[in-house]
């Protein structure tokens, strides 16, 4: 089962250790990390959304494990995620702020950036950016990437879409 967690972890040194530990104590498989270290909670803690793939009876022993180290579990569902696509975006993409083009995407609610890899060959070089998006629906899919369109207009970034995907 494809299970999504939102967390917050104190920002100290080894809460992302703290947080891990259950779930390879119940040997759950890890799919994706978001750890938004730069954001705080009205709590003063980070926000880390984790999804994961582990058998129905471990939820609830992660979740007791993660609060018995001191995590505060936010949020434990299914995977709304249902629809994903890689989108490549080259140009000056760390110099033009890759943070908040993520955010832009992260902030719907409804599409998320679940993975990034940069290619930077050098420093006044383009650069380029593989990025998987995960969203709710096709429909949402379709928004997130109309956004990623717009805001890598307004950067002067190429946007590579897969053949079968159309924003």
């Amino acid at each position: 089962m494809r299970v999504s967690m939102d967390i917050e972890l104190k920002d100290v040194p080894g809460q992302m250790l703290l947080a891990l530990q259950p779930l390879s104590e119940c040997k759950a498989n890890l799919i994706t990390v978001v750890h938004h270290h730069q954001r705080r909670t009205p709590r003063k803690t980070v926000p880390v959304k984790l999804v994961l793939e582990t058998k129905p009876e471990n939820i609830e022993i992660i979740k007791a494990k993660l609060e018995e180290n001191g995590i505060r579990v936010v949020r434990v569902g299914e995977h709304r995620f249902r629809e994903s696509v890689n989108v490549v975006l080259i140009g000056h993409v760390v110099h033009t702020g890759i943070q908040d083009t993520i955010d832009e995407i992260d902030k719907t609610g409804f599409a998320e950036v679940v993975d990034l890899s940069l290619s930077m060959p050098g420093i006044n070089m383009l650069s380029s950016a593989l990025m998987k998006i995960n969203a709710i629906s096709k429909e949402d899919m379709q928004k997130a990437l109309s956004i990623l369109k717009e805001v890598s207009a307004k950067k002067d970034l190429l946007m590579v879409l897969p053949i079968d995907v159309q924003a």
